[in-house]
């Protein structure tokens, strides 16, 4: 029964489609075609830290500049304003040094996750500058110095951002954390595509 309802429909479509008469005009468009961007984005970034020098009990440790990389999750609130989650990895040689001791090279790896609110202003239709403030965690591993911590602060960061074409942009930003420990500021540089 159903099949006969479905095939009794589409005839009556069609027929009525042939027997209406007239000619049907086609919609006219432009050629550029209008499209709703997505509030949503991603930015996926290259890194340099730059290391920094702190006191660890007795000892100093001096960390140098490395690299790694980062993904940053954006949503676009309005008005300039958006909420993003970034995520990072580096890595960097951390030379201990102990008063009356030879100083000791080993490797260190960082993960850092934070929470940010981000301002862009627009100078141009191009270009635009912004400024982020955040709350980081680090996870520090500096195995051959038996160091496997955590810890939580502040973030501030500040860049700009170059439109490449309506999904596209180049993005690059200078990261400062008030985490105390031997990875540092960090530099990026990456692509942010918005769905």
């Amino acid at each position: 029964m159903k099949k006969i309802l479905i095939s009794g429909l589409l005839a009556t479509g069609l027929v009525t489609g042939i027997y209406a008469g007239g000619d049907i005009d086609p919609v006219e468009t432009n050629d550029v075609e209008m499209t709703e961007l997505s509030p949503f984005y991603v930015v996926a970034k290259g890194m340099m830290i730059f290391g920094d020098t702190v006191n660890h009990g007795e000892a100093v440790l001096d960390g140098d500049q490395d690299y790694g990389f980062g993904i940053d999750i954006g949503y676009h609130i309005g008005n300039g304003f958006s909420i993003e989650y970034d995520f990072s990895y580096s890595t960097n040689t951390v030379t201990e040094k102990k008063e009356g001791e030879e100083p000791v090279n080993v490797n260190a790896k960082y993960y850092t996750s934070a929470l940010d609110i981000v301002y862009t202003y627009e100078l141009t239709e191009e270009l635009g500058v912004f400024g982020k403030v955040g709350y980081e965690y680090e996870w520090e591993k500096i195995s051959a110095l038996d160091i496997d911590s955590t810890d939580h602060d502040f973030v501030f960061g500040a860049g700009f951002e170059v439109e490449m074409d309506e999904h596209f942009k180049f993005v690059t930003e200078y990261e400062h954390s008030l985490i105390d420990g031997p990875r540092g500021d960090g530099l990026f540089a990456g692509v942010m595509y918005t769905f």
